[in-house]
């Protein structure tokens, strides 16, 4: 049966489920880029220090405060969405990160900004446990993949829109008001998931889910019989989910291959940047007599329209990445294969960014495009590590180990906001700040094969466990 076909027969309340995560997740990342975008506008103002190379190092303070707070946040946020449930967790997440948005507008120095990014950490952490959880309580095996997928790509469409107009409004309105209005954005949300959400059992029984979907939506009967396993049980603690090899492994997963999505977020705005400026200096150093304009200068590109590109071709990844899974196990494979091979193929298109910065020297879009390919690969990526946790845990378990999985993400984006400071200081004082990019993106284009194999050791079939 098509999937047109299936939500004709049963229904699509879950989709609309799906769809309110996804703006969601779309408001998530459309408050977390402003500061990437934002970058060279503060650090004109002065924000991060007077001296260029000590600019980047403090810059990565900042992102490293959001990191911590971010980090410890998962932690929490899994827990308390868990005991809670996912209505009133994912609204209190969403209303604390649109306040801690608009706090941005009153910092002016270093360790202000980095007091609102750690608040928008902490309450931004509340967003993939609780979308996880979702999926997993209104989708059935074979199509939580898709699902990711389809909300996953919200993080990019947010990260589409942000450099569409925060630099305008910024430039506008002045830098305040670009944190004020997309931190303003989220408070709408609200309204529609307080209306629209709500458990399925809750839904049939007020008659808005009709009986055939909510049994299309528990039709795992392995699921179904772990779950009854689990009836005993009300209460599952961080140390007993720490004893599987199957949470180390989405940790590690996380741990390897989250940092680089956090490195393409908050640096690539400065790497395209400083790619039209090495043009530009070429081009003058060759035509001193030269007054025209400098974005007519040969090379020179657009980087808020190039951001746009790459977050665009990444939701295709995004989408893409949740369909493929769901086309092999309708093809007769078995879901396990389905998922393993599917995060092959997705963890070696990354390689493909070992190239930027030496194509970017010949051309900047060619270096946009290995970025692109790199963070569709990310995207298709995540789709399928996140469904890796609904396969191998009770979905009462699913958004603890999410928050664990997240949570060592975060550390892995401090380690490397921490190494691109200090690299990019190093390589900037020396005058060839493209060298420090060059080693990051080895670090990039690797990470996912890495993880993959470990992930692979250690979980060689993703099966339901019994806690």
């Amino acid at each position: 049966m098509s999937f047109s076909s299936v939500n004709e027969t049963i229904g699509r309340q879950r989709w609309t489920i799906c769809a309110l995560i996804f703006a969601a997740t779309t408001i998530n990342y459309l408050d977390r880029n402003v500061l990437g975008l934002l970058k060279p506008v503060l650090s004109s103002a002065g924000v991060f220090g007077a001296l260029k190379a000590d600019q980047e190092l403090n810059y990565s303070t900042v992102v490293i405060c959001f990191q911590i707070a971010y980090a410890a946040g998962l932690l929490l946020a899994g827990r308390i969405i868990d005991k809670i449930g996912t209505k009133k967790g994912y609204a209190y997440s969403l209303i604390g990160w649109s306040i801690a948005a608009m706090g941005h507008a009153f910092g002016h120095q270093t360790w202000s900004f980095g007091f609102w990014r750690a608040a928008l950490g902490v309450t931004e952490s509340g967003n993939f446990p609780a979308a996880n959880k979702a999926i997993a309580e209104w989708f059935p095996k074979k199509e939580r993949a898709l699902a990711t997928g389809l909300y996953n790509s919200g993080a990019n469409v947010g990260a589409i829109i942000a450099p569409l107009c925060v630099p305008y409004i910024a430039a506008a309105w002045g830098w305040e008001w670009a944190f004020i209005l997309t931190g303003a954005v989220g408070l709408t949300w609200l309204a529609f998931w307080y209306t629209l959400y709500d458990s399925p059992a809750a839904k049939l029984q007020n008659g808005q889910l009709s009986q055939a979907e909510y049994n299309f939506i528990h039709s795992d009967l392995d699921e179904q019989e772990a779950e009854k396993a689990d009836l005993g049980t009300s209460k599952v603690s961080w140390f007993q989910l720490l004893t599987f090899r199957q949470t180390w492994a989405f940790f590690i997963g996380k741990f390897l291959t989250d940092p680089v999505w956090w490195f393409f977020l908050f640096w690539l705005p400065s790497f395209l940047e400083g790619e039209n400026a090495r043009k530009v200096l070429a081009f003058m150093a060759a035509h001193p007599d030269y007054t025209g304009e400098k974005a007519n200068i040969p090379g020179v590109i657009s980087w808020p329209f190039a951001v746009a590109v790459v977050y665009t071709v990444s939701a295709g990844g995004s989408i893409f990445g949740g369909w493929l899974p769901k086309k092999f196990i309708n093809d007769g494979m078995d879901a396990n294969k389905a998922r393993k091979l599917s995060m092959f193929l997705f963890a070696l298109f990354p390689l493909t960014v070992l190239l930027a910065s030496r194509l970017g020297a010949i051309n900047t879009w060619l270096a946009v495009a290995t970025i692109a390919i790199a963070c569709a690969a990310h995207a298709a990526w995540s789709a399928n590590i996140f469904t890796t946790v609904s396969d191998m845990f009770p979905k009462k378990a699913v958004a603890s180990v999410t928050g664990i999985g997240g949570m060592a993400g975060a550390v892995g984006g401090i380690l490397i906001a921490r190494a691109a400071g200090l690299l990019l200081k190093h390589y900037t004082l020396l005058g060839k700040v493209e060298v420090g990019y060059g080693i990051l993106f080895v670090v990039c284009g690797s990470a996912y094969i890495i993880a993959w194999v470990i992930m692979h050791l250690l979980v060689p079939k993703f099966r339901k466990i019994v806690l």
